[in-house]
């Protein structure tokens, strides 16, 4: 397959218009294909003689569509790195955006559309030559749809941990953000090895209806029951702040969903009992959402080890773990090394005396007493440290009073 060369004395442009036309009228015969095609090439000539890009782009970017089907990949990228160019030859913004929204066009994106996969490509490679953040905020949009569409999601999906990145650059308002960590949630939700990451997306939508009014939290219903789901089932997950997120909080008091709310509770504050009398009353609604009982069970066993660590002195008996988690004797340091493993907590195990002795534990939620606590912790070791700080200072002064004292005498 032919690879366009721009030779030097010719603008790159026009000698990527001058090769997708001849390939545009390739089929009409030479007759017929010659004279259109100078035509269109002095027309493209005096356009960039003009300087006038956007317009260039409208002549350029239908004749390049031709070649998804008719030269390689390699070619197609190279061409349409020429074409996506045209952004850097002009400095009016406005200017700039139009051409993006030839290359891009802004309506939906067609199922059967060729070749996305280098598309997507040719896509962000348009993104870095973008200065502008709203024009890169709706190339990245259009990707993020392109790859939905296109089945190659996993072209995009690296990008996920620039996020927090990008956000900065665009600073887009809530209803973009919202619509973002949604789509961005959808991608990941379908993926095992992502869904840690699918429900953290779906938090930050959540999150981005605080404040709103009734009507609007309507809107995050289903979210919210999605996020609940995902939670309880995230065996690798035992730590969230959905409970008293007002899109989540909604549910507390719905006919359709309370229960459902209330299932979200007993994992994030109370114990294994509570859930098991909950599944004897509810077993089919947590069938009904593709919730497993023994994997409910195990997670809560987890989840109430974590709450002993909590609670009192730090030094948790076996026969309590035992009692709490309803499990054998012999059990009992086989659930607390699944704690240690899953990060949970931080312990000794006190055979002797069959205690478990835990130094750190981490909390179900993180709300404002949690934050209270750090708080007054980081305000006594800064304490504890400007005390060592002073003791240090105070001895060197003596030291250094000594040491002068003993040259006096020397003298």
């Amino acid at each position: 397959m032919t690879t366009v060369v721009p030779t030097s004395d010719e603008d790159p442009a026009l000698s990527v218009f001058r090769f997708v036309s001849d390939l545009s009228w390739s089929d009409a015969g030479p007759d017929v294909a010659e004279p259109q095609v100078t035509r269109l090439c002095l027309e493209a000539e005096e356009l960039i003689a003009l300087g006038k890009w956007s317009e260039l782009a409208k002549l350029i970017v239908p004749s390049a569509e031709v070649i998804f089907s008719k030269v390689s990949e390699k070619d197609v990228e190279s061409i349409f790195t020429i074409i996506c160019n045209l952004v850097t030859k002009t400095e009016n913004p406005e200017e700039v955006k139009e051409i993006v929204k030839v290359i891009i066009p802004d309506k939906p994106i067609p199922p059967q559309i060729e070749k996305p996969a280098v598309r997507l490509k040719i896509w962000i490679n348009l993104y870095n030559l973008l200065e502008a953040p709203d024009s890169r905020f709706y190339v990245y949009n259009k990707a993020l749809e392109l790859a939905v569409v296109g089945k190659v999601t996993e072209y995009i999906i690296p990008s996920f941990k620039k996020i927090d990145t990008f956000l900065k650059d665009w600073k887009i308002g809530i209803p973009d953000q919202r619509e973002l960590f949604l789509t961005i949630s959808n991608i990941l939700k379908d993926n095992k090895s992502t869904a840690k990451d699918s429900l953290k997306f779906l938090t930050n939508y959540l999150a981005t209806f605080n404040g709103e009014d009734a009507n609007v939290l309507e809107k995050a219903k289903e979210g919210a029951v999605r996020a609940i789901v995902e939670f309880v089932k995230a065996l690798d997950t035992f730590q969230c702040d959905l409970l008293d997120m007002p899109a989540v909080r909604q549910l507390e008091k719905d006919a359709e969903y309370s229960l459902l709310y209330q299932l979200l509770k007993i994992f994030l504050t109370q114990r294994l009992d509570a859930y098991l009398n909950y599944h004897s009353e509810n077993s089919t609604l947590l069938e009904s959402y593709g919730l497993v009982h023994e994997e409910c069970v195990a997670k809560m066993r987890l989840m109430s080890l974590v709450d002993l660590s909590s609670v009192g002195s730090g030094q948790i008996p076996y026969k309590l773990i035992k009692d709490t988690l309803q499990i054998n004797d012999d059990e009992v340091e086989l659930w607390v090394v699944k704690a240690i493993t899953a990060k949970l907590i931080v312990c000794k195990m006190d055979q002797m005396n069959e205690v478990v002795i835990v130094s750190h534990h981490t909390d179900r939620v993180f709300s404002q007493h949690q934050w209270q606590t750090l708080r007054t912790k980081l305000a006594t070791w800064r304490g504890n440290i400007g005390n060592v700080i002073s003791t240090i200072q105070a001895n060197k002064i003596t030291e250094d009073g000594s040491q002068a004292a003993q040259g006096l005498v020397v003298r």
